[in-house]
Order: C-alpha cells, then sequence, then structure tokens
C-alpha cells in the first residue's frame, strides 16, 4: 500500500538523528571521513556506523566528534538551537540514549543517558543525567576525553575506576576528576546507579 501525500513514516531513532547530524554538519564543513579520522582518532569504520545510525555513542565520543566539528554537543540532539542567555529544556523533550538490548559494539554506549541541555551551542558544561549499569569488571569500557568532569550520585552504589584507582559511590557522595584520565564507571547492585554529572568542554 502506498502512502497518501503527505503521509510520514515513524520518527527516526535518537541514534539515527544523532548520526544524521554528525554527517549533516561533516559535510556542511566539507570535511572526509578521513578528515574526521585524522581530527578524532577514532577509526573510519566507527565513524561511518554513527553516521548511519548504527551506533549510540556515549558521551566521550560525542565531544570528541563536536569538537572536530567545532560545535557544540547539542548541535547533535536538538533541531531548534537557540543564542538567548537563557534557555528552558523541558523534561518532555529530552532524549534518552542507551545500548540496543543484547547488542555490544567497540565504541557502543554501555551506560544510559539523557543531556539535560540541548539547545545553547556554545556551552562551557554539558549536563547530564546518567544511570551507569552493573556488569562485570572484564566488561567496562575505558574512555577518556578532555576538561574535567563532577558527578554527584543520586541513587545506588557507584565504583569508579581508572587505570591505577578504584573509588566507591554512595547516594550524595561527589566525585570531580581530570577526564583526559582512563576512567569508567558501573553500579555495584543489581540495579543502575544514577547520576548528575557535568562535564567541562573547555
Amino acid at each position: 500500500m502506498t502512502r497518501g501525500k503527505g503521509a510520514q513514516g515513524p520518527a527516526p531513532s535518537a541514534e539515527r538523528k544523532i548520526g544524521g547530524k554528525v554527517r549533516e554538519l561533516r559535510k556542511e564543513k566539507g570535511y572526509t571521513l578521513l578528515d574526521m579520522v585524522r581530527k578524532t582518532g577514532f577509526q573510519k569504520s566507527l565513524i561511518e556506523e554513527i553516521e548511519a545510525g548504527e551506533v549510540v555513542p556515549p558521551v566521550a565520543t560525542l565531544l570528541k566528534l563536536a569538537k572536530a566539528l567545532g560545535v557544540g554537543m547539542a548541535s547533535f540532539l536538538e533541531e531548534k538551537i537557540v543564542t538567548e542567555r537563557i534557555a528552558v529544556n523541558r523534561k518532555a523533550d529530552r532524549i534518552r540514549l542507551q545500548k540496543r538490548p543484547h547488542h555490544r559494539h567497540e565504541g557502543e554506549v554501555d551506560y544510559v543517558y539523557e543531556s539535560l541541555e540541548m539547545k545553547k551551542p556554545d556551552k562551557h558544561m554539558e549536563p547530564l543525567l546518567v544511570e551507569f549499569l552493573p556488569m562485570e569488571v572484564s566488561n567496562m569500557v575505558f574512555m577518556n576525553h578532555e576538561g574535567e568532569e563532577f558527578i554527584y550520585l543520586l541513587e545506588g552504589t557507584l565504583e569508579f575506576r581508572t587505570d591505577e584507582q578504584v573509588e566507591v559511590l554512595h547516594p550524595g557522595d561527589t566525585l570531580y576528576f581530570e577526564s583526559d584520565i582512563n576512567h569508567s564507571f558501573r553500579s555495584l547492585e543489581d540495579g543502575p546507579a544514577k547520576a548528575l554529572v557535568v562535564v567541562s568542554t573547555r
């Protein structure tokens, strides 16, 4: 059956929306995929899969892509970017990003996150609501990116690991660290640990 004039298909998934924006911004800048490989250090196949919406990229990956493209992370998440000094973000408009069931991919997100600010294109901070999942140490994915990171644990028990240090956080505990250190997190309970996370981008 053909669709009538003006009929629309289902809305694109969050990862496809992000991938489409990455591809659109890359082409606007006149960058090739190899240019992006040089700017980010990512493999060409990973960038292709992000652009195709086949990978749900973690925050560190989006931050590196944003820096390479000279934009803020909001440019990947929101259609309407504002330039006013005040931006209000409604809960109902937030995009929830998480790994798809039974899907494991190098460079794939291993936690659930929502950006709490999706309208300001050139912020100095990226505020996020993050749910860290329970997992074995062997399954933890270590990431690093420029800037600094602040975490306020809301619920659960959260383990923070670097190459040399392990810390356990409980509700009300905070963590501040330089995020160019290799780091990873996992919930130590059966369910996720929920935290407010603020990532500096300068």
